[in-house]
């Protein structure tokens, strides 16, 4: 799944694109990606001009003239690309918006899991997933103080905890490996239980590998690419995840993996010690 940098990646390439673009059609052919309502969907959205697009955790928002704003979640495989409609329709496009000037935003999603919805503007944190959201990564609020309370609050294995949206916005699977690497956390303590000095490591690792992903333009383990089309670069900056059976780049043991709250999970050995007492749920 994209996380924050991919999909700030992905708003920095729409907004260089599509900004200012009517809407003269919606095609879909899989309305269940849009509500289920194509039809409704389509008259709500058409005529409508985008002004912005903005982005809160690992949602995109596209703001349209009039109030009208659209929340769109890219899931495990969405992409958006741009271009002349004339261009041959590549596989798994699900959703057309053709604008007044003759170009085209796609919608390609594999699987077919994501979601476009419809709302007021002004209105997104009614919705589920953007109500439940913690703060993001750079914004003011997000300070050691908030990630010792947040954690505090928890006993649960600091991997699952950094899993958790309400915890911090846009972090993910790879970016917590990272960061919990950079910050020589085992992945299995209880987040409760993280002295001070390692909570500071990981509040800072948190903010600084996000924003090196963001200039490197994400990370491309399997099919990520930007709006423009073009792979991340940051994959190539991975010091543990997806680096299971080699060294560690800082004290050559061996990367190991396991499962953390279902998910899989690399650390160094050696370097993330996990101490005897520390249990996680």
């Amino acid at each position: 799944m994209p996380e924050l940098p991919e999909v700030e990646t992905v708003r920095r390439g729409l907004a260089a694109t599509v900004v200012g673009k009517k809407v003269a059609a919606v095609d879909s052919n899989w309305p269940k990606i849009v509500g289920g309502d194509l039809d409704g969907f389509q008259n709500t959205i058409i005529g409508h001009t985008i002004q912005a697009i903005d982005r809160r955790g690992k949602y995109l928002i596209f703001r349209f003239d009039r109030g009208l704003s659209m929340v769109s979640h890219l899931r495990m495989e969405g992409k958006y690309t741009y271009g002349p409609a004339n261009a041959p329709l590549e596989r798994f496009t699900h959703v057309v918006f053709t604008f007044t000037d003759g170009s085209q935003l796609r919608y390609r999603d594999m699987r077919k899991f994501g979601r476009m919805t419809l709302v007021a503007t002004g209105a997104e944190n009614q919705l589920s997933g953007l109500a439940a959201l913690g703060p993001e990564p750079f914004a003011p609020e997000f300070t050691v103080a908030y990630l010792r309370q947040a954690l505090a609050k928890r006993h649960a294995a600091i991997k699952g905890v950094l899993l958790n949206q309400a915890v911090v916005a846009g972090l993910g699977n790879i970016y917590a490996d990272e960061v919990l690497w950079l910050a020589r956390i085992h992945p299995l303590i209880p987040a409760d239980e993280i002295s001070a000095i390692k909570l500071r490591r990981l509040h800072d690792a948190i903010i600084a590998e996000l924003r090196l992903a963001i200039t490197a333009h994400g990370t491309t383990v399997r099919s990520f690419t930007g709006a423009n089309g073009h792979t991340g670069d940051f994959q190539n900056k991975l010091h543990v995840y997806d680096r299971e059976g080699q060294p560690c780049e800082r004290c050559g043991t061996i990367i190991a993996k396991i499962r953390v709250a279902g998910r899989g999970t690399h650390f160094c050995p050696h370097c993330q010690r996990l101490p005897h007492r520390s249990v996680s749920k």
